[in-house]
This record gives C-alpha cells, structure tokens and sequence, in this order.
C-alpha cells in the first residue's frame, strides 16, 4: 500500500496515476503514513495567486528524496507536467528503471503528435519536445510518429466538419473473460428477451438519424460486448434498420466484430456478408489452448482456425485478429508461438494488446483465487509481436493505451496496406463526431473550428438502457442539437 499527503488536491489524480505506472496493481491510501510500503507528500510553499513553489518528497522508512520546482497553478498544463517530470525522477531513482512511456498516462500519445505535426512541427522537433516535456524512450517516440504520419494520410480523405462516424453497441458476450471489464452480459440470461434491448436501440437509432440528417455518414462499427453473440435473425433486424435509417451511400466502410469465435456461425457470417459489411474482427487472443480456458474463453486453438477460414471461403477479405500480451502465466515462447499460428493464418490486420487488468475484472476483484498467476509483459514480448507484424507485410496504423496495462506498454494497430480501420484511428484522435447508440456508449461531438469536443454517455446497465430510453436519446439530442446550430 502507498501513501499520498496532499496539501490540496489538484494534483492528486495525476500523482496517483504515475505511481499506478511505477506499480501497478498497488492501492493507496491517503493522508496516511502509517502500515504503508512508502508514501509521497507535495504540496505548494510560498503561494501568491496560485503560483509558487512546489515541493515533492518521497519518504521511504528513515529515506527522504526531495524534489521542488517553481509552479503557476494559473498554467495547469505546464504545472501538471512539472509535477510529473518531478515524481517520476523520484520514483526512477527509487525503482532504478525508466517507463517506456515517460510521465505520460493519458491514452492517446499519437495525438500529440499529430497535433504538433499538424503545427507545421518537423519530426526533430516533436523528438526534443516528447523527450524533454514527458521523458518519453526514443522507441516510443520514433513509434507515435511513424503512426502519427500514417495517420494523417490516411484521413485524409475523411470530413471532420461535414462528416460522422456511427457506433452501435452490442453489449452481449457469450462469457465474461478473467480480464474483462467492459459494458457486456452473457448473452444466455438474455435468452428470448433481446427483443426489448432491440426496440430500445431502434428508438436511439431513429432519433439518432434525424438529427444526423444533412452531414455525411462515413463509417460504422458494430461493437461491444460480442454483436455476433446475437442471433443470426436478431443480426439481420439490427442491419436492416440500420440500411433503412440512415443513408449509407457514403459510407467506406463498415466493421462488425464477430469476436468470439465461438459466437460465429457460417448464417451469421452470411448475414453479415448480405448486408455489405467490409471487416470483421475474428479474436483468438492467444493461440495457447491452457490459456485459453484460464481466461474463460469457450472456444478452442482449432475454432478460431475453423471460423476463420469459414470467413475466407465466405468471401469476407478484411479480417482483423485481436491478441493480448502479458495473459497470465504466458512465456515469451508462448507469444512467439502464437504469433507463428497467426502468421501462418494471415489475416489483413492485427491488434497487439498489452493486458490491463481493470477494477471490476474478476482478475482483479478476487485477487486471492488468482493470486498464484503470473503475469508477464515484457519489452522483448512487444518487440517481437512488432517484428511478426511486419514479416506480415503490415504497418503501425493506430495507437492507444489503458491504466494498469502489464509492463506499462501500449495496444498497437497493425494492418496490411489498404486494409487499416479508419473508425479505430477516429475514436483515438477525436477528430470526427461519431454518433453512438445502445447501453454503455459514449457519443462524442467534435467542433473543429473551435478545438473543442463534448461528449454524453449512455447508462451501461441493459435493463436501466431499456426502461430509460427515452432520457438517453433526450440527453444525447441536447448535445447533437449543437452541431446543427454550429453548421
């Protein structure tokens, strides 16, 4: 356990999230010294108008280190990194180990870069910039740039004034994994009664068109949850309202996940193929069968092989396979092996997740049943998912990160040239309004000329969506009613 005394609390979540990168998994407790490994005290000496200096220090048993520094708390931004670089000297010194990412625990590092790159700021720039402001590795730099560029040339030809994104979430799984802590009921309980979750989403989506109406639709994603844990009719009601309430003319491309491979069957496939859908992601995870069953996955080593190339026969030429590095007990043998099977498999793109292990995943919440796992993530595990993915004739495309990711690394987007999703790079940068309907989705509402984005969430609970519909889509038509005055 860590302690944190703060004079004042403007900065706590900031410090707490460093000291989550240093150790994750930790919990803190605060304004306390005693029955704690160490603690951090900061606050702001010699204050006028919010500026002064701040003082840092680390005590450690009998230890001390001490960290100050001038600060104007009327510049949060400049004050926050300062605090940053300041802690993560001191916990540097005290692990004897660098982050990979720096003082940075935000989850977009690549739209920093873009937007300096998007200043007119040359590579070498941005190099001293990242460097100096959040001590992030070259590595990492020399990545979110080469990303950052990609970036760009591909949405180029995407609208952020005039143009959306739609996402509809599908918050059904077959099971909920060790790890999981995402928006998702098992579909089982649902059994007969997706029909009331339908006709709340029809509602949003109706809503959700109207007030759309005149801006250009231009991708879509279907996600979750498992949408292919639906039935194969209940898929074909939710494609076709969506084709016969919005206008799909400009869309470029449409993505459902059919993650779970134990959720796919040849119908829904062909549904999905019937409809237009341009990608789907089929998800192994790991290609490590013991793994597997640990993590609460039902499908086997040989099912994801199965559906997959079910999927090619089918005709469906963009398929993306999503992997986790660091799943409990897995050995960098296990990762090369699981990258030979999917090198062998060849899909058009890749992600590489690094595991984050959430507050409300069973991983975490009963940490005495699980506490003999070993969880492993290292910068050699990374580095060799990278090289796989370009043997596979793939590039970095996007980027993001998450809280308490294994070995403090990042979730990487790889795909073959032509095949990269523009939706993923969209909710990453915010740069394109995307309209988001079902339980637990955010919509966000961009207004580029104004370098300003708004965002309103949908309950996440299934049962609150359904009875509470009608507040959801009111909710969200106060912020959507925003874009069409802004036009």
């Amino acid at each position: 356990m860590i302690g944190i005394l703060l004079k004042d609390k403007a900065y706590e979540q900031d410090i707490r999230e460093l000291l989550m990168a240093f150790y994750p998994g930790e919990s803190f407790v605060y304004q306390q010294e005693e029955d704690v490994s160490f603690c951090v005290r900061g606050e702001l000496l010699e204050e006028e108008n919010g500026a002064g200096v701040y003082a840092l220090c680390l005590i450690d048993g009998a230890k001390r280190a001490y960290k100050t520094f001038d600060v104007d708390y009327c510049n949060r931004f400049e004050t926050k990194n300062k605090i940053k670089r300041g802690l993560y000297q001191i916990l540097s010194m005290r692990t004897e180990r660098e982050l990979p990412w720096g003082t940075l625990t935000g989850i977009r590092p690549t739209k920093i870069v873009m937007t300096k790159l998007e200043e007119g700021w040359d590579k070498d720039k941005i190099f001293t910039y990242m460097r100096e402001t959040y001590h992030t590795s070259k590595e990492k730099i020399e990545l979110s740039i080469e990303i950052a560029e990609r970036e760009r040339q591909l949405l180029s030809q995407i609208s952020y004034k005039e143009g959306y994104s739609l996402y509809v979430g599908i918050p059904f799984c077959p099971t909920t994994c060790l790890y999981c802590s995402f928006t998702s009921y098992p579909i089982g309980k649902w059994e007969g009664r997706t029909k009331l979750y339908l006709e709340a989403l029809f509602k949003e989506l109706e809503d959700t068109a109207e007030k759309m109406k005149g801006r250009t639709l231009e991708t879509i994603y279907f996600g979750g949850g498992t949408p292919t844990s639906l039935s194969a009719e209940d898929l074909e009601k939710i494609l076709k309202k969506v084709e016969n309430t919005f206008d799909l003319s400009h869309v470029t491309e449409y993505t459902v996940e059919a993650g779970r491979p134990d959720s796919i069957t040849r119908e829904k496939l062909q549904t999905l193929l019937n409809h237009g859908i341009t990608r789907i992601s089929i998800n192994p995870q790991t290609m490590k069968q013991a793994t597997l069953d640990l993590i609460g996955r039902r499908h086997s080593v040989e099912m994801v092989k199965e559906k997959y190339y079910l999927a090619r026969e089918l005709g469906f030429n963009n398929i993306n396979m999503d992997l986790i590095v660091g799943l409990p007990d897995e050995t960098l043998e296990d990762v090369r092996q699981t990258m030979e099977e999917i090198k062998a498999m060849a899909p058009d793109s890749l992600t590489v997740h690094s595991l984050a292990i959430k507050r409300a995943a069973r991983l975490n919440m009963q940490k005495e049943q699980y506490k003999g796992l070993k969880i492993v993530n290292t910068q050699e595990m990374v580095d060799m998912t990278a090289r796989y993915a370009r043997e596979m004739g793939m590039e970095p495309y996007y980027l993001y990160r998450q809280k308490n990711m294994a070995g403090n690394f990042e979730n990487v987007g790889y795909a073959l040239p032509g095949k990269a999703c523009i939706y993923n790079i969209l909710i990453m940068e915010e740069k394109q309004t995307i309209a988001a309907c079902g339980a637990g989705t955010t919509t966000k509402v961009v207004f580029p000329e104004e370098n300003r984005l708004e965002r309103v969430e949908n309950v996440k609970d299934v049962e609150q969506y359904i009875s509470r519909i009608q507040e959801m889509i009111e909710r969200k038509n106060k912020l959507l009613s925003q874009i069409k005055l802004g036009r």
